[in-house]
C-alpha cells in the first residue's frame, strides 16, 4: 500500500509537470477613461502610476488630444487621478476620482510605500518641479487623500528610479525645461512609517554620461539587492540628443557603482522603456527605443535646416525633405515588441517572449495582484495608447518524462526495501540506535560524510558559487583542522563512557538539567534542519516538475520515515552509503556533460569564470561582517566543533563501530572525502555560470531562488533517464540528512527523556523508539510545510543561522566539560544562559556574518561559564 501511494504521487507530479516555456501570458484590462473635459482618451505618456490599498492608481500624464505634434497639435498635461480596482465579480473597473494632484504634470516618479503612493518630480508645460505628494486610496470613502511629501533636492524630470529595500533611488533626469541631462543620484529612505522622517540624500554618481529617459530597476546581484541603471539619452541644448546603450549597477552595501556595459555594442537599446524585476536575478525589459528612428529623424531635420539656411533657391528640395520627414513620422514602426531578459548574475541578455502589440514607453511597469501591469504610454513618437496591458508570469517550467519518473520510483523502491531488510535485525534499542556495534568504519565514515553535506551541498553550494564566488571554500576546509580534535578528544570520552547519546555525558559531568537542555536543543535543531533539507529539494522539484511544493515535502518525508522507522540506524547508514555514491556520481556526471556542451570544454569554463572573478577564494579584509577568510576559518572551526563534537547525528556514528580506533577512521574518512567533494560541488556552480554565459536563453528567468539553478539544468538540459537519476540524487542528498535527523532525534528523546525518567513502561523500548521516530518525522515534515510559506532567499544562509543560533552554546558547554575541571553545573548553566542572550543580541543587531554565529555561541558560553567558575566552588 505504501509503495502504491509512492507510485501514485510520482505519477501525479509527472502529469502536473507538463508545462511549456511560455513564461509570460498577456491579456488586456479595460481601457483608460477620458480625462476631465474630454470624450476620448488617446492615452497618456508619463503618468504617475502605482498601487495603494490594492487598487491601481494612475495620475497626471500628457498627450496630444486634438492633433499629432507634426500636425500642429499642442501637448496637454493633466492633474486627474484614475483608480482601477477589481470588483466582487472579479471584473476590473476604472473610476475618475474627484480629487486632483497638485500640478498638471507628468514624467516624474511613483513608488508604493506604507504611507501611500509617493509621486515625486516631473514637469508641467512650462517648468520642472521638485515637489512630491502621497496618494492614499481610502476604500471606505472611495476617495483619494493627497498629502504633501518630501521635496526633491532639485527640480527633476525624466529620470530613472526604483525602490530597493525600502529606499528609493533616483538617477539622472533634466532639471530645467529644455535643459541638459544630469548625473544626479539621490536616495530616499522610506522605512519609517512617518513620511515626515523621510529625507533625500545625495549619493556619488555613476562613472558615465549624464542622462535622461534612462531605465531603472531594483534586483539582486546574487548576493545583495542593488539599483540598476540602463540606457537613456544624453541631452544638451542646441545639440542633437545622443542615445546611450550602457548599463551600471549601484551596490548599497558597498556604496559603490560598477559598470555592467560601456554600451559600445549597443547592449541596452531601451531608451525611455519599461522594466520590471522577476525571479531571483532577472530584469525584463518590456519596451524601449533603440534610437535608430530618432537618429534618422534628426538627420532629416538637420538636412531641412541646412536647406532652409540656403534660402529660397532650394524650395523644391525643402518640400521633398519635409515630405520625407512626414512620411517617417507617420510610418514609424513603434518601439518593438520583444521581451528582453537580463540576468544580473551572468550579466547576459536574451529574448524571453514577444508582446501582443507595440511596446509602450514613457510609462511604468507596475506589479499588482501577482501580475505586471503596463498602463497606457507612448507606442510611437507623439502617439499614445489607452490600452492597459496585463502580463501574467508563468512559473511552471520543464517536466520529467516517464523514464525519469520510473528511475525515481525504482530509487524509492530500493530505499523502502533496505528499510524492510534491516528491520529484521532490530531486536532491541542497542540494534536500533547503535547498530549493535557491527557497522564497518568505512560505512560509518561515508554516512558521516553524506549526513554533513546533504542537500545543502548538492544544491545550495552550486547556487552560491553560481551567484557569487568561492569565498565559502575555506569554510569546508576547516573540517581537516577539527578532525584531530574529534578523534583524540571527543571520541575517547564517548566510547569509554559506553553511552547512547552525547548528552548522557553532560549529566555525568554536570547534572540532569544541563543534559536536558543539551538534548532538547539538539532535538529542536534537528526539527529545524529537517525543515531545511526537505524544503530545499522541494523547491527544485517544484521548479522542474510543476508539482506543488507541499506534495514534494510530504513525499520525501514519508519515504524517509518508512525506511528509518523500520530499519533504525543500520538502515540509515547503509542508505547513506548508497546515497553518497548517487550524490557524488550525479555531480561528476553533470560536470562532464557541461564540459561537453560548452565549446572549449574545461578551459573555456575556467576562462569565463576567471574573467568574472568567480575563483575568488581568499578575502583578507579585516571584517567579520563580510565572508572574508577570517570569517570562514573562525566560523568553520566552531561550527564543525559543534557539529562533529556534540551533534548526536555524528556522535551516534562513532558508537556504531566495533572499536574506538574504527570510529576514528570513520572521522578521517569523512574529512578526506570533504576535500574532493568541495572542489566538485564548488566547480559545479562555476561550470553552471559558464554554461549560462554561453547559453543565456536556456536560463529560466522566473524561479524565485537561485538554489534551483542546478535542478533546472538537470531537468532542462539532460536526456531522459539521466535527468531522473540526478533528481534522485537530489532526493539522496536530502534523505541522507533527513533520516539521520529522524533517528538521532528519536534516540535523544528516548534515551535522555523517556527512558531516563521511566515514562510509560507498558510499551517496549524498541516500539517506543519507532514511535519517537514517527512523531519526530511528522513534526519535521510539518516544519518544512511552515518553511514553504516563508520568503527564504538563501537556504544555505538559513541553515547557517539555525546552526549558530540554536546549538551554538552546546559546543561551549561540551568544551567546558572536556577541557576544564573546575567548572561546575551552576557555572555551565550560567554560561548557557549568557550564550543565549548573546546569540539573541547577535541575531538582532547582526554585528558579524552569520557564519560566525556558531563561534559567538561557543565562545560566549565557554568564557562566561569559566569566568563564573572562578568565583564559585569548583567540582572535579
Amino acid at each position: 500500500m505504501r509503495l502504491l501511494l509512492s507510485f501514485i504521487l510520482l505519477g501525479v507530479f509527472s502529469l502536473n509537470g507538463l508545462a511549456n516555456n511560455d513564461y509570460f501570458q498577456f491579456s488586456s484590462l479595460p481601457d483608460l477613461l477620458p480625462n476631465s473635459g474630454y470624450s476620448v482618451q488617446p492615452g497618456l505618456a508619463g503618468p504617475y502610476t502605482g498601487v495603494n490599498n490594492d487598487v491601481l492608481i494612475l495620475a497626471g500624464g500628457a498627450n496630444f488630444p486634438d492633433k499629432l505634434p507634426w500636425e500642429g497639435g499642442t501637448k496637454v498635461y493633466y492633474n486627474d487621478i484614475f483608480v482601477l480596482q477589481k470588483t466582487e465579480d472579479k471584473e476590473y473597473s476604472w473610476e475618475l476620482m474627484k480629487e486632483k494632484i497638485p500640478f498638471h504634470s507628468g514624467y516624474g516618479g511613483a513608488v508604493s510605500t506604507s504611507a501611500g503612493l509617493l509621486c515625486f518630480g516631473g514637469n508641467t508645460k512650462d517648468k520642472v518641479i521638485s515637489d512630491s505628494w502621497l496618494l492614499r486610496y481610502i476604500p471606505e470613502q472611495k476617495n483619494v487623500a493627497v498629502i504633501p511629501g518630501p521635496q526633491l533636492p532639485v527640480p527633476l524630470t525624466n529620470f530613472a528610479y526604483a525602490e530597493v529595500d525600502n529606499k528609493i533611488y533616483v538617477a539622472g533626469g533634466i532639471s530645467e525645461v529644455e535643459g541638459s541631462s544630469t548625473n544626479y543620484f539621490y536616495c530616499l529612505d522610506i522605512s519609517s512609517e512617518n513620511p515626515l522622517d523621510w529625507k533625500w540624500e545625495q549619493l556619488p554618481a555613476w562613472d558615465g554620461e549624464s542622462r535622461a529617459f534612462a531605465v531603472g530597476s531594483g534586483q539582486s546581484n546574487g548576493e545583495t539587492n542593488c539599483f540598476y541603471l540602463f540606457s537613456g539619452r544624453k541631452v544638451q541644448p542646441d545639440k542633437n540628443p545622443e542615445a546611450l546603450y550602457d548599463a551600471h549597477v549601484y551596490n548599497p552595501n558597498l556604496n559603490k557603482w560598477s559598470i555592467i556595459s560601456e554600451g559600445d555594442k549597443q547592449d541596452f537599446p531601451i531608451m525611455a522603456g519599461t522594466a520590471f524585476p522577476i525571479g531571483a536575478a532577472t530584469i525584463v525589459f518590456a519596451s524601449g527605443a533603440d534610437g535608430e528612428m530618432m537618429r534618422k529623424q534628426l538627420v532629416i531635420e538637420n538636412q531641412i535646416a541646412e536647406l532652409e539656411m540656403a534660402g529660397n533657391k532650394r524650395e523644391n528640395e525643402i518640400t521633398q525633405m519635409k515630405s520625407n520627414l512626414l512620411d517617417h513620422l507617420n510610418n514609424h514602426p513603434g518601439f518593438g515588441n520583444r521581451l528582453i531578459a537580463f540576468n544580473t548574475i551572468t550579466q547576459k541578455t536574451y529574448q524571453v517572449g514577444e508582446l501582443p502589440g507595440t511596446g509602450q514607453v514613457t510609462t511604468k511597469a507596475v506589479q499588482w495582484q501577482g501580475d505586471v501591469i503596463i498602463p497606457s504610454g507612448e507606442v510611437r513618437p507623439g502617439v499614445r495608447t489607452s490600452d492597459i496591458l496585463k502580463i501574467n508570469i508563468n512559473t511552471d517550467a520543464k517536466h520529467l518524462g516517464f523514464l525519469d519518473v520510473l528511475v525515481i520510483a525504482l530509487y524509492f523502491l530500493v530505499l523502502s526495501w533496505m528499510g524492510y531488510f534491516f528491520s529484521k535485525r532490530q531486536k532491541d534499542t542497542n540494534d536500533y540506535f547503535k547498530g549493535g556495534g557491527r557497522v564497518p568504519w568505512w560505512a560509518a565514515g561515508l554516512s558521516i560524510f553524506g549526513t554533513a553535506l546533504s542537500a545543502i551541498t548538492f544544491m545550495a553550494i552550486p547556487a552560491k558559487t553560481f551567484s557569487a564566488d568561492w569565498s565559502y571554500f575555506m569554510l569546508n576546509m576547516t573540517v581537516i583542522l577539527v578532525a584531530p580534535l574529534i578523534v583524540f578528544l571527543f571520541i575517547p570520552f564517548y566510547r569509554k563512557l559506553n553511552i547512547t547519546t552525547a548528552y548522557e555525558y553532560l549529566e555525568i559531568r554536570f547534572n540532569i538539567i544541563v543534559r536536558l537542555i543539551g538534548s532538547l536543543s539538539f532535538i529542536l535543531f534537528q526539527v529545524g534542519r529537517m525543515g531545511v533539507v526537505m524544503f530545499l529539494p522541494s523547491i527544485a522539484l517544484n521548479v522542474v516538475t510543476g508539482i506543488d511544493i507541499f506534495v514534494c515535502i510530504a513525499l520525501m518525508g514519508v519515504i524517509s520515515l518508512i525506511y528509518t522507522m523500520m530499519g533504525g540506524i543500520e538502515a540509515v547508514i547503509w542508505t547513506d552509503v548508497m546515497q553518497v555514491f548517487v550524490l557524488l556520481g550525479g555531480a561528476i556526471l553533470s560536470l562532464v556533460l557541461i564540459m561537453l556542451a560548452v565549446d572549449g570544454g574545461f578551459s573555456s569554463i575556467v576562462e569565463v569564470a576567471a574573467e568574472n572573478h568567480k575563483f575568488n577564494v581568499v578575502d583578507l579584509n579585516w571584517s567579520l561582517k563580510q565572508p572574508t577568510v577570517w570569517v570562514m576559518i573562525l566560523g568553520g572551526i566552531f561550527a564543525n566543533i559543534t557539529t562533529y563534537g556534540t551533534d548526536q547525528t555524528m556522535v551516534q556514528r562513532y558508537l556504531t563501530t566495533k572499536t574506538e580506533k574504527e570510529a576514528g577512521k570513520s572521522v578521517w574518512t569523512n574529512a578526506i572525502l570533504v576535500i574532493p567533494a568541495t572542489f566538485i560541488f564548488f566547480f559545479v556552480g562555476t561550470a553552471l555560470f559558464a554554461f549560462y554565459n554561453f547559453f543565456p536563453g536556456e536560463l529560466n528567468p522566473t524561479f524565485q531562488n537561485n538554489d534551483a539553478i542546478f535542478p533546472w539544468y538537470i531537468a532542462s538540459q539532460l536526456p531522459a533517464g539521466i535527468s531522473g537519476l540526478l533528481i534522485a540524487g537530489i532526493f539522496a542528498a536530502a534523505m541522507s540528512s533527513l533520516s539521520s535527523s529522524m533517528n538521532s532525534a528519536a534516540t535523544a528523546y528516548a534515551t535522555d527523556i523517556h527512558f531516563r525518567f521511566g515514562l510509560n513502561k507498558k510499551v517496549s523500548e524498541l516500539n517506543l523508539a519507532r514511535r519517537a521516530t514517527l512523531v519526530i518525522g511528522i513534526v519535521g515534515t510539518l516544519f518544512a510545510f511552515f518553511m514553504a510559506t516563508m520568503d527564504v532567499k538563501s537556504l544555505w544562509d538559513e541553515f547557517q543561522k539555525i546552526l549558530g543560533l540554536v546549538i551554538g552554546s552546546l559546543g561551549g558547554v561540551f568544551l567546558l566539560g572536556v577541557l576544564t575541571k573546575r567548572v561546575n553545573s551552576i557555572s555551565a548553566l550560567i554560561g548557557i544562559a549568557g550564550s543565549i542572550i548573546v546569540q539573541i543580541i547577535v541575531a538582532i543587531y547582526e554585528p558579524v556574518h552569520l557564519i560566525v554565529y556558531s563561534a559567538t555561541g561557543v565562545i560566549s558560553c565557554f568564557v562566561l561559564g569559566y569566568v563564573v567558575s572562578l568565583f564559585s566552588q569548583s567540582e572535579s
